[in-house]
């Protein structure tokens, strides 16, 4: 009579979820990386959009900056809410000016994709669509970030004082801002594809009263109370406020604070609606 011996085996265990959370944000990352070195390789290619995109900021400095300084500079009201320095007051909000108009216009590249037929071949590739967006998103900063570094070079003669870590942490916070507006873009874009010349009606129509009730241009203490009342609701006024705080050294501001809200919560909702529209667009 023979006897069978069996040899105990251990039980496979399930991966814990610490290391499949590492892998998905690992593989997010790696998706994102491909997507926006895909989207930045014409941008390398032309430099001179770049650079061109410096014609604005540059205009509204030149421009608008003097008129600032003429008007309210020497006014008492002006003095306590501009402070010694109207470009410390001035310059950070040309460079969220420069963010809002970048990123809520990446909707149009979206279009063109959509025309041509590319945007449906990257559908194909085995990426995350959460990538497809925060990686076209991140391609826009890129400029962006360049061109606000120069605007800063070239106001630094002007007497606009550089604070390095306030700086960086403020192009940090613009980045995070920008993804969920370039997002939030990309799902218009998404939502209008049969109808491309909507994208810009209601571009333009979200855009400016943003822009004018966040403070970025002139202050908004001068201005009627429904003014003061509607910034109050307005996510750019916080931005604004954090960005002026953060180029000035003020680290510890309770407008930074405010402002790393405002920007987290733009990007979720952005990421949110852009991934959900785009899900339900290839349905």
């Amino acid at each position: 009579m023979s006897t069978v011996t069996t040899t105990p085996t251990t039980p496979r265990t399930a991966p814990s979820r610490a290391h499949t959370s590492r892998r998905g944000i690992a593989s997010f990352a790696r998706d994102t990386g491909i997507v926006l070195v895909r989207e930045l390789r014409p941008v390398l290619h032309d430099p001179f959009s770049v650079l061109f995109g410096l014609v604005q900021p540059i205009v509204f400095l030149a421009l608008f900056g003097p008129l600032l300084v003429g008007s309210l500079g020497g006014t008492t009201t002006g003095q306590e809410v501009l402070g010694g320095n109207v470009w410390q007051w001035f310059v950070p909000s040309i460079l969220v000016m420069t963010t809002l108009f970048g990123t809520s216009t990446t909707g149009a590249n979206l279009l063109v994709e959509l025309q041509t037929g590319a945007h449906e071949r990257m559908l194909v590739v085995p990426l995350s669509r959460a990538s497809l967006l925060v990686g076209r998103a991140l391609k826009e900063m890129v400029p962006i970030v360049a061109q606000s570094v120069v605007v800063v070079l070239v106001m630094l003669p002007f007497g606009f004082e550089l604070h390095p870590a306030g700086a960086v942490l403020g192009l940090v916070l613009l980045a995070v801002f920008g993804v969920g507006i370039g997002s939030l873009s990309y799902a218009l874009a998404l939502a209008v594809r049969k109808q491309d010349w909507m994208f810009w009606v209601v571009q333009q129509t979200l855009v400016f009263p943003l822009m004018i009730l966040s403070g970025m241009l002139l202050p908004l203490e001068t201005g009627p109370r429904w003014m003061q009342v509607a910034s109050d609701v307005n996510p750019l006024r916080y931005v604004v406020d954090a960005e002026r705080a953060l180029f000035a050294g003020d680290l510890t501001a309770s407008t930074v604070a405010w402002g790393w809200v405002a920007a987290v919560v733009t990007a979720a909702v952005g990421l949110a609606v852009g991934i959900r529209t785009m899900v339900r667009t290839t349905d």
